[in-house]
């Protein structure tokens, strides 16, 4: 099943995010090479693709994982988690409905 991984950064997050950023991308990066991601990125905090000095907001991460449980593990152990750059992380089941090839995923 796939589960939602939503993350809001603390304030001024950009150092961390460049201190843990290698390890974070990584673990992202086997979770594709296993096919278990369906999207992972940041919210920028302007309106822009590259935002800058003004960061990111926080993250999202759409993925595969055998229970809710699993999926929280994974959060918990995430890189940024760990250097401080999320305030919060919520985990929600996530039913994809749309584009029809990932409802039949």
């Amino acid at each position: 099943m796939y589960y939602a991984i939503y993350a809001e950064d603390v304030e001024n997050s950009l150092p961390l995010r460049a201190q843990a950023r290698e390890g974070h991308i990584a673990r992202l990066k086997e979770m594709e090479a296993a096919g278990r991601l369906m999207l992972a990125g940041p919210f920028p905090a302007v309106d822009s693709e590259t935002p800058g000095d003004a960061g990111f907001t926080g993250s999202l991460i759409v993925a595969q994982f055998d229970s809710l449980e699993a999926a929280r593990e994974w959060a918990e152990a995430d890189p940024y988690k760990a250097a401080g750059v999320y305030q919060t992380v919520t985990v929600k089941p996530f039913k994809p409905v749309l584009p029809a090839s990932m409802a039949q995923q």
